[in-house]
């Protein structure tokens, strides 16, 4: 089931995040599997939050969503592990890409890893196309400048949208 997100849940999102982002050392990116999550600040200013949950509403995947230069931006989606392979992400990127329809978007962004399986070939295969950089928002350029600040390696991310 998906759901709205309550201030109750924001301390599970982060055990979330750090499981899901453990899939990283698998992969040969120990820095990000060890990055912090999301804090209960950062979640409460979120523009959207969405929970996925088990049969006993219990979390076990969450999208996050800003508004970048008026549209919306996935800025975060993170899934147990345990349930990674069950249609809970893609349910999460609909219940996101349903929201944005809503709202009045006409297509829902988000920056990710080039190459990682679970990244962009993963949004590809759920309508997510690459942006040229040519096509970047200023707000989606400045996305990209924090990840750089942050110590992202640019060269292997991707900027991607599903138009809606």
């Amino acid at each position: 089931m998906i759901r709205a997100a309550r201030p109750s849940d924001y301390r599970k999102l982060a055990d979330i995040e750090r499981r899901a982002g453990e899939m990283f050392r698998d992969v040969g990116m120990p820095e990000i599997a060890d990055d912090e999550p999301y804090d209960a600040d950062d979640l409460a200013a979120a523009t959207a939050l969405f929970i996925a949950t088990d049969d006993h509403d219990e979390p076990i995947g969450y999208a996050m969503v800003e508004l970048v230069d008026d549209h919306a931006h996935l800025e975060q989606v993170s899934v147990v592990p345990e349930h990674g392979a069950a249609g809970v992400g893609t349910q999460l990127l609909d219940a996101v890409a349903g929201w944005a329809t809503g709202q009045g978007h006409d297509a829902v962004t988000l920056t990710t890893f080039r190459d990682v399986p679970f990244n962009a070939p993963l949004y590809a295969k759920r309508g997510f196309d690459v942006v040229p950089e040519s096509e970047w928002t200023d707000g989606l350029r400045a996305i990209v400048a924090r990840e750089a600040d942050h110590g992202l390696d640019t060269t292997k991310r991707v900027v991607m949208r599903r138009t809606l």
